[in-house]
């Protein structure tokens, strides 16, 4: 039997069952408090996962885990991810992804997302078929298959459509993790630059009317783009931003791959084009 391991993503199970199972609790007229059972929380999750796992007929999953205590995409973007620290966690949120740890021997590599730890093991060479299962359209910039949940179909992502979304990506940030993009790039500019590999060329234009006649300004035009960076290095320049800027979005886009982790170091290495 072909064996099929299931990487899930343990953030968002562990944070929809904390969430879920959290109950406001009014002790006295005014006096509130929040109560949850941890025992029943770890219940829930472990029978999410074991629905996966009936479901996809997997023979063995990995439970991947963010470290909490640092992340490497800071160093790059010290915005990243920052709207976030205001925002109310589940009460037994850590504690469980804790109990997963010690219990179900869930990884988390240090300064690593739950979605690197999924993309170097979706991408590792090894033998099996190997099933990500997350609600992430990160997993997406992943050659992989993967599952959003037990309602759809195992989607496949080749080397070449994630090469793509990264790209789309590093165009759009994501305002959900706190980078911005290229400014002034919408969905359909992005996709329509990459799919006719469409890059701005600069030029020079005089203007021979107004006030300002005789002036010339720098002004960008589409010309055939030679690589989907180039796509997107053109756009930064148009945008008043170089290429250092746009390096350090896709940076931070970057979902890492087997290739893009130093295993004696136990660190990334940063995405270069």
């Amino acid at each position: 039997m072909t064996k099929r391991i299931l990487l899930i993503d343990g953030d968002v199970i562990a944070y929809q069952c904390s969430a879920k199972l959290e109950t406001a609790v009014e002790w006295e007229p005014g006096h509130w408090t929040w109560h949850v059972n941890f025992h029943e929380v770890c219940n829930a999750v472990m029978d999410g996962i074991e629905q996966y796992v009936e479901e996809l007929e997997a023979t063995d999953y990995r439970i991947c885990l963010t470290d909490p205590e640092y992340n490497f995409r800071k160093d790059v973007l010290p915005t990243y991810k920052t709207h976030r620290a205001t925002v109310k966690k589940p009460l037994v949120l850590l504690a469980v992804k804790d109990w997963l740890i010690e219990n179900q021997d869930a990884i988390m590599k240090p300064g690593l997302e739950g979605d690197d730890v999924m993309g170097i093991l979706a991408t590792y060479p090894s033998k099996g078929e190997k099933i990500i299962v997350s609600i992430d359209k990160d997993m997406k910039t992943i050659p992989c298959t993967y599952v959003r949940d037990l309602n759809s179909e195992p989607v496949v992502i080749t080397e070449e459509q994630a090469a793509w979304f990264h790209m789309y990506q590093t165009l759009m940030g994501d305002a959900t993790d706190g980078y911005s993009g290229c400014p002034g790039i919408g969905p359909t500019a992005a996709k329509k630059a990459l799919d006719e590999m469409i890059r701005l060329e600069p030029y020079e234009h005089t203007l021979i009317r107004g006030p300002r006649k005789g002036l010339t300004e720098t002004r960008y035009r589409e010309a055939e783009a030679e690589s989907m960076w180039d796509v997107v290095v053109s756009h930064y320049a148009a945008a008043g931003l170089g290429e250092e800027e746009a390096l350090r979005q896709a940076r931070v886009a970057r979902i890492l791959h087997a290739s893009d982790y130093d295993f004696k170091r136990k660190e990334p290495i940063l995405w270069t084009p």
